[in-house]
């Protein structure tokens, strides 16, 4: 079954001792892979890009988000995006794997980070431009750093990315709250069942399944998730399973009955009824209209 490409960090500017890490000015970045980036695409691995100028629209799992002078954005591994720009942004981007981060960083997770906490959580901040200053500073520090075979680099590409989290992420709770006062415990609780969710949505769709897997009752995993994302444990798994039959929906041409297989599906009248009864429109009717 065609799939939508996933991109890893060895397909960009490599190099030999930083092969989980890449960094570069958005410009050239933009310039090398202008046959990838305005393409619906995924990563493996966690990016970060400041526009220190630009306009245009980032597509971020079918949420339209604007790109302006001050954007910065997020992804995390497994996100399906791409750009359109109105003119040529300036910036910078660098991405990185999860063990990049949390080898110098042992007692640590990125997900601790609330722009990393869960797929729902918006993936993007609007700086002032005070804010772009001081940040972008950082940002060519790290892509000096990269682009120079100095001792000590990956140390201190690895601190300069902490120093950016942990400034972005105390912007990020003051605009989002939502979830600020929920504790690290339902946090980590979340996250283990986003990523079980990842690991058996297209076989399994039943809470029960995903509050066993965690070793806790159906009940309070549904107080977990109302609590931190005012949803339900169901709501989770369907989003996941519409999330992914609209990826393959409109960004690949496999038939649309091969598609409701792949996502347990067997009958596909039934996956159309589902699909239907979420989105309002048949799984053709969406793909006529996105495209």
């Amino acid at each position: 079954m065609k799939a939508i490409p996933i991109l890893n960090i060895t397909q960009f500017e490599r190099q030999e001792s930083l092969e989980d890490f890449y960094s570069n000015d958005l410009k050239t970045h933009l310039e090398k892979n202008k046959n990838i980036f305005h393409k619906a695409h995924k990563h493996d691995f966690f990016l970060c890009v400041l526009f220190a100028k630009g306009s245009g629209i980032h597509e971020v799992d079918f949420n339209t988000y604007d790109v302006t002078t001050g954007s910065i954005f997020f992804l995390m591994p497994g996100q399906t995006h791409y750009w359109k720009f109105d003119d040529e942004p300036e910036g910078y981007i660098f991405f990185h794997s999860q063990n990049f981060y949390e080898f110098y960083f042992s007692n640590k997770k990125l997900q601790q980070f609330p722009f990393y906490y869960s797929y729902n959580n918006p993936p993007y901040l609007i700086l002032t431009s005070h804010q772009i200053v001081s940040l972008e500073l950082y940002f060519k520090e790290i892509n000096v750093e990269f682009h120079q075979k100095l001792i000590y680099n990956k140390q201190k590409i690895a601190s300069l990315i902490d120093l950016i989290y942990i400034d972005l992420s105390r912007l990020y709770v003051r605009v989002e709250t939502s979830y600020k006062n929920s504790s690290p415990t339902y946090l980590r609780t979340l996250a283990a069942l986003e990523n079980t969710i990842e690991q058996f949505y297209k076989l399994e769709k039943s809470a029960k399944f995903y509050a066993e897997k965690l070793n806790i009752t159906p009940k309070h995993l549904n107080r977990i998730t109302k609590t931190t994302l005012n949803k339900t444990t169901t709501d989770l798994i369907t989003e996941r399973i519409l999330l992914e039959a609209k990826r393959l929906i409109v960004h690949s041409e496999n038939p649309l009955s091969r598609i409701g297989e792949n996502l347990g599906y067997e009958d596909y009248a039934y996956f159309s009824r589902v699909f239907k009864l979420k989105t309002n429109k048949t799984p053709l009717e969406f793909r006529q209209e996105y495209r």
